[in-house]
């Protein structure tokens, strides 16, 4: 009986330690799918426009912090752009992740790291503000990662 018990403690042991490499795998897996994920939302950013880039990135039940008021949801996103952000090459913001972690059910993850944002006037003054983000990723039912909050 002793050595039935031992046989199954160890079967136990060595299922349970392949359960966790699995789910550190897929940890990892999904932490490089966020982190492609902003790489790509940073390039659209530099080479399409800060607004269609976060639109393309924003998943439908976003929420958004801008000068200490919220913006829900994606269609209230794309109005503000309308009054916000001009497109005219005057203005640049580019971002690099520090940090990157997600949940282990693998639908949540968060990503943090330094921006910087420059405002080129009339006359070729340049205005920089640097500053750190947080954006909050949710996995789509597609198997995208989509943006939540930032």
């Amino acid at each position: 009986m002793k050595k039935l018990l031992s046989i199954m403690l160890l079967i136990s042991l060595l299922f349970n330690s392949c359960n966790i490499n699995k789910k550190e795998n897929s940890i990892e897996k999904w932490k490089s799918e966020i982190l492609i994920t902003e790489q790509e939302f940073t390039e659209m950013a530099q080479k399409e426009g800060i607004s269609k880039a976060l639109l393309t990135f924003a998943a439908e039940d976003v929420v958004v912090m801008r000068n200490n008021s919220l913006i829900i949801g994606k269609e209230s996103l794309r109005e503000s752009f309308e009054n916000e952000i001009s497109e005219s090459g005057n203005y640049s913001l580019t971002w690099k992740p520090d940090f990157v972690d997600v949940a282990s059910s693998g639908d949540l993850g968060y990503t943090y790291g330094k921006y910087i944002s420059t405002t080129t006037d009339s006359i070729g003054n340049s205005k920089v503000v640097e500053g750190v983000f947080h954006t909050v990723w949710k996995r789509q039912p597609d198997g995208t990662w989509k943006f939540v909050w930032d």
